[in-house]
């Protein structure tokens, strides 16, 4: 059966994990689904590991468009995610004629990233019937505001903001939270504090599910290897064995572990 958002909604209540990776292909999402990936998110990442930029900001919505319609040529059953590129969700117009155009090649979800600015823009994308994740924590798209790839929500301070945020972006209509590079006692706060699944990425491992991109947790991250990073390759027979690894990994609260996390 296809997982659909209410079946992450029904993995939350009954205190099940559920996996998500990225892909940019119909060979990659046809085996990650196979083995049991509950959703395929279409990066922005591509930028980085398909193109060889420094950052995900040169990434168009027409190379998301295009490999969104080759996972989904390939997926068995996965909840297809695609990222909004930087800056196509600007103004509320903007994200919802952007949104329209990922929909019809083939998601089911979209994803931003940003903090309560997005309100009114996931209430409208909700109101028109395309599901939000909302992406809050080390949102990529900012990193020349932060500085660098930075932890997100140290201090008491960031975190109360990061938790009334979730809960704001909520109550506008996001159906999944996305928490990356956070502490994990204050992604375990945000998970306990909204109705909506929270994906994790650096975030701990109590979310309700976990993300890695596809090309890290097969090892072929180039430069320096993040801390929230796990290689099931290296372990694994075959890249199928790798995918399965995972989604048993993360299904069993094994992955993430404790040197995979952050602390306050």
């Amino acid at each position: 059966m296809a997982v659909t958002i209410n079946t992450l909604r029904e993995r939350k209540q009954n205190n099940e994990t559920f996996s998500v990776l990225t892909a940019y292909d119909a060979t990659f999402a046809h085996m990650m689904s196979e083995a049991g990936v509950d959703a395929i998110l279409i990066g922005d990442s591509l930028g980085m590991v398909l193109q060889g930029h420094d950052s995900t900001l040169p990434v168009t919505l027409e190379e998301i468009c295009y490999h969104t319609r080759c996972v989904a040529r390939g997926n068995q059953g996965a909840l297809i995610m695609a990222d909004m590129p930087f800056m196509t969700y600007g103004t509320t117009e903007a994200a919802l004629d952007n949104a329209a155009a990922l929909m019809r090649a083939g998601a089911h979800m979209v994803k931003l990233e940003g903090t309560d600015w997005m309100e009114d823009t996931i209430r409208a994308l909700s109101e028109r019937g395309v599901p939000v994740c909302a992406h809050l924590g080390l949102t990529p798209q900012f990193v020349n505001k932060f500085g660098g790839f930075k932890v997100q929500g140290r201090g008491d301070e960031q975190a109360d903001a990061m938790v009334r945020h979730a809960q704001l972006l909520v109550e506008a209509g996001a159906d999944i939270i996305l928490l990356e590079c956070v502490p994990a006692a204050l992604a375990k706060r945000v998970t306990e504090s909204v109705d909506a699944p929270v994906i994790g990425i650096g975030a701990g491992h109590e979310t309700d599910g976990q993300v890695l991109v596809m090309h890290d947790m097969l090892g072929a991250t180039t430069g320096r290897t993040p801390k929230f990073v796990k290689n099931f390759l290296a372990e694994a027979e075959s890249i199928q064995g790798a995918f399965e690894a995972y989604v048993a990994a993360v299904r069993e609260r094994r992955f993430p572990a404790e040197e995979h996390s952050f602390k306050s």
